[in-house]
């Protein structure tokens, strides 16, 4: 029997698979195996060199950052 992943939601361990989708009955979430790929490799978060940044990385801001919903900018 294989293991199939927690519910991206509600990180339920109930899920099962039907017809190529995967489905959370706590939540009614359905995804397939392949937007759980593309959703991990788009979080990756890299540099302008290509570098992938980690938590705890420091970066160096060459431009202001206007905040949303504030009159503040990151400097």
């Amino acid at each position: 029997m294989t293991t199939l992943p927690n519910c991206p939601n509600c990180n339920s361990e109930y899920t099962y698979e039907d017809s190529g989708l995967l489905i959370c009955p706590m939540c009614a979430h359905e995804w397939t195996k392949a937007s759980e790929l593309e959703e991990q490799a788009a979080a990756l978060v890299k540099d302008v060199n290509g570098n992938v940044l980690n938590d705890g990385d420091n970066v160096a801001i060459v431009k202001d950052l206007k905040i949303k919903g504030s009159s503040n900018v990151i400097k």
